[in-house]
């Protein structure tokens, strides 16, 4: 059965886990934190972060599930424990893994002011989409933050990359462009990565609890259970590169393109 597999899989993300070791996924905060000291990271750029990762910042985030609507009412999703399985699964193996790659990977073009590599990284995760309706979750909420980090933190670089993706009619994608703005922002990966997956879980936990539906101590508490699925991913995506893409959520697939003919909606994905 898929909900079986997915199972299977989040129990193979929680090995993965203990494989790295907890001191390990738990030093990647303070890591990031002394990182941040050294390069002389100033409060301010911290609470940048949290603006451009926060539910009030002008994506439109709220109006997505990545395919948790039709997940729910097909049964596969149904209380807490199986939208933290179904969360973890993607996470792991799937979409969020793979938008963890190029968020690091946009991270270090930016960092080496590579702006050829970046328009490769960016043409990469535009076409990296399972489905019509998650190209369309990515390039709307991306070209929404992007829009907003021009009007409001501009930055020579994303400006250029803005230019060239809208030459060559490129679709943004959220990952590379918080990546990028991060990186100039001398934000460390160890730090800004897990915030942007956590923000990202945290989004389709706030779907679940609408539609399954879970109370808000509920969803509290799937996020605190997602946690240490974020600091294991964000470790192996630092290690990971470009030609380590690839997804074997296929459930979470089937569940966005069964979306696009669900009958009754709340949301676009």
């Amino acid at each position: 059965m898929p909900i079986r597999h997915a199972e299977e899989m989040c129990l193979t993300c929680r090995r993965n886990f203990h494989e790295i070791g907890e001191e390990e996924g738990e030093s990647i905060m303070s890591n990031g934190s002394s990182s941040g000291e050294e390069c002389g990271l100033p409060p301010v750029s911290l609470l940048r972060l949290q603006s451009w990762i926060s539910p009030a910042f002008p994506t439109g985030s709220y109006s997505y599930s990545h395919g948790i609507e039709w997940a729910v009412e097909a049964g596969h999703i149904h209380n807490r424990q199986s939208l933290v399985d179904w969360l973890e699964a993607d996470l792991c193996y799937g979409s969020g893994r793979n938008e963890a790659i190029f968020f690091i990977e946009a991270s270090r073009s930016a960092a080496d002011d590579d702006c050829e590599k970046l328009l490769e990284i960016a043409e990469l995760a535009a076409a990296f989409r399972g489905t019509s309706e998650f190209a369309l979750e990515s390039s709307q909420q991306a070209t929404a933050c992007l829009a907003t980090l021009r009007r409001v933190w501009p930055d020579p670089l994303l400006e250029s990359l803005s230019e060239l993706a809208s030459e060559f009619r490129i679709a943004p994608a959220l990952s590379v462009v918080l990546g990028v703005r991060a990186a100039r922002e001398k934000i460390p990966a160890t730090l800004a990565l897990p915030a942007f997956l956590q923000s990202y879980l945290a989004n389709l936990v706030t779907a679940g609890v609408r539609l399954v539906p879970l109370g808000q101590t509920d969803g509290q508490l799937a996020i605190a259970e997602l946690e240490q699925a974020v600091l294991a991913t964000s470790v192996q995506a630092e290690e990971a590169k470009i030609r380590d893409l690839g997804s074997a959520a296929f459930m979470v697939d089937l569940a966005s393109a069964s979306h696009e003919t669900q009958y009754t909606r709340l949301f676009r994905s």
